[in-house]
């Protein structure tokens, strides 16, 4: 028996099209020059940013769901998922820090010709990036409280990812869940050790954990060559949004989502 195949493929359905789904028409026309005359960089500037946040909701998807599978029954299908989505992480995650390059063949005089036209907006703004850094393990609370420009929508947002498990609670989770004891800190190393010296028994704990790590290590990564090629734009000029600029963006460069996994490394 021959069995039909309607046509949902091909130009001849006129059921949707390549501009049409991905919204090219929107997508396309949100590049706004604020510059007058149009500084030629500015579209650079924007395209760049843009393509940030849209990397930056992709990682907020991966996160939220490998999350939420470490906090569900700790199977085995579901520890492969939560690990697959972390690195489907690292990989976008060194795109980000390679985006750096593709802004730095941006002079820094081509910069200054519109760079006064961003003020008070600032990079400090992103909710997006706010929100991978809590739902990381980096909650700041102040941060709602000291940034006045968000939407409601926004702030309902960052206050939810407040209240929500990190990556590091749903690892916490799985550790218990395996029988391994997380009454505290050193209860945790403890078991981390014992994860890390019998792998043929933790073998999926110990790669969660490996994989939270360069989660970790490549959001150090982009922070570390975000701040220079802030230096090499504007040197020791304040941020656009009135931060000291890279000198702020300096005292972030400490910041560890998963201490406890670095102190591991001296108690191998």
């Amino acid at each position: 028996m021959t069995t039909q195949t309607s046509a949902h493929f091909g130009e001849e359905g006129a059921r949707l099209t390549y501009g049409g789904y991905l919204r090219l028409e929107q997508l396309l026309g949100a590049q706004q020059l604020e510059s007058e005359p149009p500084a030629h960089d500015e579209l650079l500037f924007i395209t760049i940013h843009q393509v940030y946040e849209l990397w930056f909701k992709q990682l907020l998807h991966e996160a939220t769901s490998a999350r939420d599978a470490m906090l569900a029954e700790s199977t085995i299908e579901g520890l492969w998922w939560a690990q697959h989505l972390l690195q489907r992480m690292h990989v976008v995650e060194r795109v980000l820090v390679h985006q750096i390059d593709v802004l730095e063949t941006m002079t820094p005089q081509d910069f200054l010709q519109f760079r006064q036209t961003l003020a008070p907006a600032s990079g400090f703004q992103s909710v997006q990036f706010r929100e991978l850094e809590f739902i990381s393990g980096a909650k700041d609370p102040g941060f709602v409280e000291r940034f006045k420009a968000m939407s409601e929508e926004e702030e309902r947002r960052l206050r939810r990812r407040l209240e929500e498990p990190t990556l590091w609670d749903a690892f916490v989770n799985v550790l218990d869940q395996r029988g391994l004891p997380v009454g505290g800190d050193e209860e945790i190393i403890t078991s981390l050790r014992q994860a890390a010296h019998d792998r043929a028994s933790y073998a999926d704990v110990w790669a969660l954990a490996e994989a939270l790590l360069q989660h970790d290590e490549l959001a150090a990564a982009w922070r570390a060559r975000h701040v220079v090629m802030v230096e090499r734009m504007i040197g020791a000029k304040t941020g656009t949004g009135g931060s000291s600029g890279a000198e702020y963006l300096q005292t972030r460069l400490a910041i560890r989502y998963f201490p406890l996994l670095w102190q591991l490394r001296s108690r191998l």
